[in-house]
């Protein structure tokens, strides 16, 4: 992980960061507000809203079970904006680019764990106590697998192993049977995921559970997700003689209809975020494609960039702030510095006031991060 200090930054597509920030913004606090909003307001329709911030419990969909999937999208979305071949050039020259791959590989596999150990508890001494798996373990490997795709094979053979991936896979949960369950079970215990997590994965998993949610088998659909960003980033990028438009229409479109697919294969294999099942990447992948496509159009079609800014603040720091909502006590601070205006505020409202107090915080953080052009990158 490197902090650079830049005078001139270098150009970025302003809609992947602000999309990018939008995503995290929810991780950093904001799921909060919609539970402040019902407190203050009494209005029933926050309590949706504020239901859609909370994980599906098994089978299903929520918004915020888009966040991560979203993420990994995002990141394949940057690599396709700038595919490189380097089967064919020297190894002088692929080394570098190899070399970073991999140390961002073992470095946010590493902080992965450190956040699933932070706040005090502390990474035990025994190594087999520790768990391995992670939410930056699997974007580490979603991205790596997507970079040597891209940097290794043709387009039409990235789209074979991406189609290849997610077919192979939800057939392995359909018809691979488990010893003591039989093929085809999505249930905590008894799905083809717990079985290898059981067996293979090292460490503990997610709460001591026979499956954990970033588990070994999970992780390999999650490539998927990162290769339609890729595809979508190839898109993106190249001149339309349609124009900008054409490409948000054709993002949404195509968003609809794998969303369409996804929610038709949920008839046979449920939409589930802790299994990652096919079903749940077309649906996450078409939402992530809608999205970006509603993102374009606005921050860089628009140029409606000023209102994106605050968001756009977050993503260009987002993998630090994620960290460090592991390591710091946000909360802790909002109280100190904002403790008493809060207070003030009649007892229905403190709920939404300490929300905001506790965004406020970490995104002025940021902000002076970004003023300074440093942005950390791994």
């Amino acid at each position: 992980m490197e902090a650079t200090q830049a005078k001139t930054p270098k150009r970025r597509l302003m809609s992947l960061d602000a999309l990018r920030g939008f995503d995290m913004f929810w991780i950093l606090g904001g799921e909060a507000l919609f539970a402040g909003l019902l407190l203050w307001t009494g209005w029933h329709g926050w309590q949706w809203a504020d239901a859609q911030m909370h994980h599906s419990q098994w089978h299903g969909f929520t918004f915020y079970d888009l966040i991560f999937p979203l993420f990994i999208f995002l990141s394949g979305v940057a690599l396709g904006l700038s595919p490189k071949r380097l089967d064919k050039l020297p190894m002088a020259q692929r080394m570098p680019l190899y070399k970073h791959s991999v140390k961002r590989l073992l470095l946010l596999l590493f902080f992965g764990v450190l956040y699933n150990h932070g706040w005090g508890t502390g990474a035990p001494v025994a190594i087999d106590e520790v768990r391995y798996a992670s939410v930056l373990g699997r974007i580490a490997f979603a991205w790596f697998f997507a970079a040597m795709l891209v940097w290794h094979t043709s387009f039409h053979t990235q789209v074979l192993v991406t189609l290849g991936i997610l077919v192979l896979y939800g057939l392995a949960q359909l018809l691979i049977p488990v010893p003591g369950y039989g093929a085809g079970i999505f249930s905590p215990e008894g799905s083809i995921n717990a079985y290898v997590d059981t067996h293979l994965l090292p460490g503990i998993a997610y709460h001591n559970r026979a499956l954990d949610p970033e588990g070994i088998l999970s992780t390999l659909p999650a490539i998927v997700n990162a290769m339609a960003g890729v595809f979508v980033g190839h898109f993106i990028v190249k001149e339309h003689a349609k124009g900008e438009w054409y490409k948000v229409v054709t993002m949404l479109i195509a968003g609809a209809l794998v969303l369409g697919c996804g929610w038709l294969l949920n008839l046979v294999i449920p939409v589930n975020k802790d299994l990652w099942t096919s079903s749940f990447v077309l649906v996450t992948t078409g939402w992530s494609m809608i999205l970006l496509a509603v993102f374009y159009a606005a921050v860089d079609v628009l140029k409606w960039q000023k209102a994106a800014f605050p968001f756009v603040v977050i993503g260009c720091n987002a993998i630090i702030i994620y960290l460090a909502s592991s390591l710091i006590d946000w909360k802790y601070t909002a109280q100190s510095l904002f403790g008493g205006l809060v207070s003030a505020f009649p007892s229905s409202a403190q709920g939404l006031m300490a929300a905001i107090s506790l965004l406020l915080v970490q995104w002025l953080v940021l902000f002076w991060m970004y003023k300074r052009g440093v942005f950390v990158k791994v």
